[in-house]
Parts: structure tokens; C-alpha cells; sequence
């Protein structure tokens, strides 16, 4: 497979049938602007698996190269059955590549889009494997940065009590690699709007809070039907994650207790430091605020609660808060 292979051009590809590496490729399975996701056969093993084909281009900057080859084996390292085993990332004629376990079934964008609003029973059935696997990375320092339903993998679960089982995919692999914040050297955003952190809009560094509130916004989308941020053009949409509250979801879902606007009011908040220490945590209190209780893993910041709509307690003698108008604007 030579450099100017048009994996990325839009066209069928001509790769179908062609062995890549020791694998065999039978089926484009997805893609996105810096790669090509095929099933295929492990010649060698004879198993089937995904085989990610990494724009030719990154194979040329040294740098990425270096930290593709540390991070796969840092993903290869670790063993947790929400999250996609890396079988082997290697480079071959000038292209880098990365094998996984293939996992039948959908992706969460697909149920999403077939069925709507979740029930909150299967919502947090999801979310919590999810939440597992984001924690887990984030203790082997792997930070994903791109948490969407489109990479979380839906397959068949064990019996009734587990109708699901979730596999979390996509790891930063390309994305942490490109850079340290949310931006690849020559200024393209890598992420998904829907789901962006503000962190890595304004290009400071990030870290598994950025997930936090990536993971908050997808498991508000199960709940709601669609992200806590709605708006017809990108800036505007980038304008919101940065400085707009996210909406009440119990405005659309009444039958969820009032507290959980607080819960996701506080995962969503505009500085890490107010967020949910993990993920698991942000499932926690979701799963004590739908079940009528109080949270338990951490009390809601003020900024969580005004966000929610709670207003603050302000002391005796205390100067009244600055009109929101008065709040800071976007800087560039």
C-alpha cells in the first residue's frame, strides 16, 4: 500500500480484498477525517477484527509517530471489559495502523437516532460502563477527548439484568497525539461540537475533566433526545459551551426529580475545577438524584445550583451579586 492510497478521498475503496499487515480487508465500517475503520481478517490468527488506517500524512510528522507508538501501548495495556481491545498498532508502508477487537452490533448515535429519549433505567445502565472505562483510562493517563455516542459501541449483554453491553472506542490514539490541548498544530479543531469541553475550545491544556463533561453531554442527550447545547451555527454553538448555562432537562423531562439539574449543572460547569472529580461520580449522583435521594458522592458547587436554578444564600450583610450583564465576555 503505497502514500497516495485515497483512503480519505470520498470514493469507494479499492482496498477491499487487499491484506493490509497481515489483515485481510473485507468491509468499511466507518471514517472520519484522519481515518478509515474496516473489518477485517487476521490472516494469522484467523479472527476477525477492526483495523483503523491513520491518514497517511500522520506517519510523516515524527512527533505524532513517537507518541502513537507510546499511547497504543499504553491503550494495549489496559484490560477492562468496557473498553475495546488494542490488539497491535504498528506502521506499514508508510501508513499507521491500529488492530482492535470487533465488536458486533451498533453504536449508541444508531439507538439514538432509532429510539429517541432513553428510559432512565437503560440510560444509566450505559452510562455507567461508559464511566468505568473513561475512569479507568483516565488512571493509566489517557484522556480521550472526543466522548460521543458515535464511539460508544452498543452490543447484545449477558441475560435480562444486562440487556447491554458497552464498549467505549476511539481513544485518543490520533487526538492526544496532535496536541496537547483541543487544537492540532495548524489550528483544526479535533473533537465533536456537540460535546466539546471549554477547555479545549480556548486551547488550554486538559485534562479528565474535559471527559467529564463530554460524558455529561452524552448522557444528557439519552436523557433529552438531543445535547444540552442546540444552536444553527458552529460559533454560536462553540459560544454556548463557553458561556451559556446548559438548560434545565427536566424542562423537557418531568418526570426526572428537580435535583438533577443540579447533578448535570455541576458536570457541565465551565471550569474543570467545579466539575465531578470521575465520571463514576457524575453517575452516582445522577443515579441518587433520578432515584429521588440526595447525591453522595459530592454536594453541587453554588455555580452547579445557580445553574440549576437554586438561587444562593447570600450571608447577613453580604453586597448583592453583579448583574449578568455584568459577567465577563467572550475574549479571543
Amino acid at each position: 500500500m503505497d502514500r497516495d492510497t485515497s483512503l480519505f478521498s470520498g470514493r469507494p475503496s479499492e482496498l477491499i480484498g487487499r491484506q493490509v499487515a497481515g489483515y485481510r480487508i473485507e468491509q468499511e465500517i466507518g471514517r472520519g477525517g484522519m481515518a478509515v475503520v474496516y473489518r477485517a481478517r487476521d490472516v494469522r490468527l484467523d479472527r476477525t477484527v477492526a483495523l483503523k488506517l491513520l491518514a497517511p500524512e500522520l506517519a510523516r510528522n515524527d512527533t505524532f509517530r513517537r507518541r502513537f507508538t507510546h499511547e497504543s501501548r499504553t491503550a494495549a495495556a489496559i484490560d477492562h471489559p468496557h473498553i475495546v481491545p488494542v490488539y497491535e498498532a504498528d506502521e506499514t508502508d508508510g501508513v499507521l495502523y491500529i488492530a482492535m477487537r470487533y465488536v458486533s452490533g451498533s453504536d449508541l448515535r444508531h439507538l439514538l437516532d432509532l429510539q429517541g429519549p432513553l428510559p432512565p433505567p437503560t440510560a444509566l445502565r450505559i452510562a455507567v460502563q461508559v464511566a468505568s472505562a473513561l475512569d479507568a483510562a483516565h488512571e493509566h493517563g489517557l484522556v480521550h477527548r472526543d466522548v460521543k455516542p458515535g464511539n460508544i459501541l452498543v452490543a447484545r449483554g449477558t441475560d435480562s439484568d444486562h440487556p447491554e453491553h458497552v464498549y467505549l472506542t476511539d481513544f485518543g490514539l490520533t487526538k492526544k497525539s496532535l496536541s496537547l490541548t483541543g487544537f492540532t498544530t495548524v489550528g483544526q479543531f479535533v473533537g465533536t461540537l456537540d460535546y466539546v469541553a471549554p477547555e479545549q475550545i480556548s486551547g488550554k491544556p486538559v485534562d479528565a475533566r474535559c471527559d467529564v463533561y463530554g460524558f455529561a453531554c452524552v448522557v444528557y442527550e439519552c436523557l433529552a433526545g438531543h445535547p444540552p447545547f442546540q444552536r444553527d451555527e458552529d460559533m454560536a454553538l462553540l459560544w454556548a459551551h463557553q458561556y451559556d448555562e446548559p438548560p434545565p432537562l427536566t424542562e423537557e423531562r418531568t418526570d426526572l426529580a428537580p435535583t438533577v439539574d443540579a447533578v448535570f449543572a455541576m458536570a457541565l460547569a465551565k471550569s474543570p475545577d467545579d466539575r465531578h472529580d470521575s465520571c463514576l461520580g457524575f453517575v452516582a449522583d445522577l443515579r441518587a438524584a433520578v432515584a429521588g435521594e440526595a447525591a453522595t458522592r459530592r454536594t453541587p458547587t453554588q455555580a452547579g445550583l445557580r445553574a440549576a436554578g437554586v438561587p444562593k444564600e447570600p450571608a447577613k450583610g453580604a453586597p448583592k451579586p453583579p448583574p449578568r450583564w455584568a459577567e465577563p465576555v467572550f475574549r479571543r
